[in-house]
């Protein structure tokens, strides 16, 4: 087995949530979501950003409207809908458990 490729599944698992999280603390432009996402080592490009916030509009839980910049093209900013706040109060209270499992099992010798 490859270390890297469960580490890069672990990531991926946790990227909708930790997504969600960030645009629930107010409107966020893609490349925000893509620094912060980097600063904290959940390395994630365009290719895979992208469809996963289209996947977020398409189930309703973000949406988004276009700004004009004064340097470039219009740009998309993405907001939490309420049905996205619900779904991440869930999703909130699913990460809690899973780390105190984890840390229930982990903690053991």
């Amino acid at each position: 087995m490859n270390v890297a490729n469960t580490q890069i599944q672990m990531r991926k698992g946790l990227l909708e949530f930790c997504v969600l999280h960030i645009i629930s603390r107010g409107e966020v432009y893609t490349s925000d979501l893509i620094e912060e996402l980097t600063q904290a080592q959940m390395i994630v490009v365009e290719g895979t950003l992208y469809p996963l916030l289209n996947r977020l509009k398409s189930a309703e839980l973000v949406s988004y409207r276009w700004v004009e910049s004064e340097a470039g093209p219009p740009r998309k900013y993405y907001s939490i809908t309420e049905e996205g706040k619900k779904f991440l109060e869930t999703l909130s209270e699913t990460w809690t458990a899973l780390v105190n499992s984890t840390l229930q099992i982990t903690s053991k010798n």
